[in-house]
C-alpha cells in the first residue's frame, strides 16, 4: 500500500490533520490501535479556543459544534468565599471559548472521514515507523495476524504520550523537559446541570476545585487530591461534600448532586519533547507535549500543532517548497512553551502545595487579589485563555 501521509493515531489531532489534508487533495491513511467504539467512548476535555474553532471550520467539521456547543465569554475565580468573574470577551475584543466535549469533536471528525470514504485502519497493532531519516519512509503494522506495510512521503505521529512515534526517535536526537506536580485531580462526570453557566476555578485552604461541564445537562467536576488516594475511598457523597466545601456559598448552593458515571484520579505533569521534526517524521499533540489541564490547553495545543504542520504540508505539495516543514518545529514549539508557561502559572496560583509555607501562601493570595483587581493582569489571563495568536 502507498499513500502520501501516514497518520499514526486517530485522536482529534490525527483526524483533524487528515481532514485538512483531504481539503487540498492529499491522500492519508490513519492507523489506530483500538476499535472505533473504544475510540468514541473516551471522555476528555472540552474547552476550545477561538483558533481551534476556526480550524475545525476550515476542515468542514464545525456544523454540529456551532449548533450544540456552549459559548463562554468569561470564567470565574473563586477565593475568599467570593466569585470574581474574568470577562474574557471584554478583555480580548470579543473573543470567547466554546465548551464542546473532545469525544464529540472526535465523533464529528470520524463521521466526516467515513462520509468522504477516507481510510482509517482500526485495531492496527505493532505499528512501527521506518526510514524517516531518509527519502523513503514507511510504516509497518499488524492487522488480523498479518504484517503489512505502507510506503509514504511523511509520517505524522499523533499517537499520544505513550505512542510509538516519539519512542522510535533515537535517544540522542531528542531532549525532554518535565515537571511532575505533587497532587492529582479527582474528577467525576454526572448527568446533572452545572453549578454555573461558566467555569469556576476555586482556590481554597482544602485545595483546588473546578466546576466545568460538557453540556447543559452533563457536569464535569474536579477536586485536588493526593496522588496516593484510593478512588475506592471516594464515594459520590464524599466527593459532593468536598466540592461544596471548596466553593463560595453562592456557588455551593447551586451544585446539583447525582450519581457519577465516570470517576478517576489523574496526575498532573508538564512535559515537552524537542524538536518536533525528525527527517520525515513529525510529532503532534500529546506525542510531543503534555500540560496540566488547569489552563485548558491540551486539545488546543494539539490543534495548534496540526495548523502548523498542515501549513507546511500544503506548501510542500502545492508549491514544492520544504520551507514550511523545516519551520514546523520552531513555530509549533514557540506557541507550545507559551501555553506550558500559562498552564504552569494557573496551576501554581490555584493549588495548595504540600511544601507551601505561610509566606508562599500569602504570595499566592496577593497574586489572586492583584489578578482580579488589575485590568492589565486580567487581560493577560484572558488573552492566554482564549488562545494566543498564531
Amino acid at each position: 500500500m502507498r499513500t502520501q501521509v501516514v497518520i499514526v493515531g486517530s485522536g482529534p489531532s490525527g483526524l483533524l490533520l487528515g481532514q485538512l489534508l483531504a481539503t487540498i487533495g492529499v491522500a492519508t491513511v490513519i492507523l489506530e490501535r483500538v476499535d472505533r467504539d473504544h475510540l468514541l467512548s473516551r471522555v476528555r476535555a472540552g474547552v476550545l479556543e477561538q483558533g481551534t474553532l476556526e480550524l475545525l471550520d476550515e476542515a468542514g467539521a464545525g456544523a454540529r459544534l456551532k449548533a450544540e456547543g456552549l459559548p463562554h465569554e468569561g470564567i470565574s475565580l473563586a477565593f475568599d468565599d467570593r466569585l470574581h468573574r474574568i470577562d474574557l470577551a471584554a478583555l480580548t475584543g470579543g473573543k470567547h471559548v466554546m465548551v464542546y466535549g473532545q469525544t464529540e469533536v472526535t465523533r464529528d471528525l470520524v463521521d466526516q472521514r467515513e462520509a468522504a470514504g477516507l481510510t482509517t485502519i482500526y485495531q492496527a497493532s505493532h505499528v512501527e515507523p521506518h526510514g524517516f531519516d531518509g527519502e523513503a519512509p514507511y510504516v509497518t503494522f499488524e492487522k488480523d495476524g498479518v504484517i503489512k506495510r505502507i510506503d509514504c512521503d511523511f509520517i505524522a505521529g499523533c499517537d499520544g504520550f505513550h505512542g510509538i512515534c516519539r519512542a522510535s526517535v533515537p535517544a540522542g536526537a531528542i531532549r525532554t523537559y518535565e515537571r511532575a506536580y505533587p497532587f492529582g485531580w479527582l474528577g467525576i462526570l454526572a448527568e446533572v446541570p452545572p453549578a454555573d453557566h461558566e467555569l469556576i476555578y476555586a482556590n481554597h485552604p482544602r485545595g483546588f476545585a473546578l466546576c466545568s461541564m460538557r453540556s447543559a445537562r452533563r457536569s464535569r467536576y474536579y477536586v485536588q487530591c493526593r496522588l496516593d488516594d484510593d478512588i475506592g475511598d471516594w464515594s459520590d457523597g464524599r466527593f459532593w461534600d468536598e466540592l461544596r466545601r471548596r466553593l463560595p456559598p453562592e456557588a455551593a448552593a447551586k451544585v446539583v448532586t447525582g450519581p457519577s458515571f465516570e470517576k478517576s484520579i489523574a496526575p498532573l505533569r508538564s512535559f515537552v519533547a524537542e524538536p518536533l521534526r525528525f527527517g520525515r517524521l513529525f510529532l503532534v499533540g500529546d506525542a510531543a507535549h503534555i500540560v496540566p489541564p488547569t489552563g485548558a490547553k491540551g486539545l488546543n495545543l494539539a490543534a495548534s500543532d496540526v495548523r502548523y504542520l498542515f501549513w507546511g504540508l500544503r506548501e510542500f505539495y502545492r508549491d514544492k517548497s520544504p520551507a514550511g516543514l523545516e519551520a514546523y518545529s520552531g513555530r509549533a514549539l514557540a506557541r507550545v512553551w507559551k501555553a506550558v508557561r500559562f498552564s504552569w502559572w494557573m496551576t501554581m496560583m490555584l493549588h495548595r502545595f504540600p511544601d507551601t509555607d505561610d509566606f508562599a501562601q500569602r504570595i499566592q493570595e496577593a497574586e489572586l487579589d492583584y489578578l482580579v483587581h488589575s485590568q492589565a493582569a486580567s487581560a493577560a489571563l484572558a488573552e492566554n485563555y482564549v488562545g494566543l495568536p498564531y
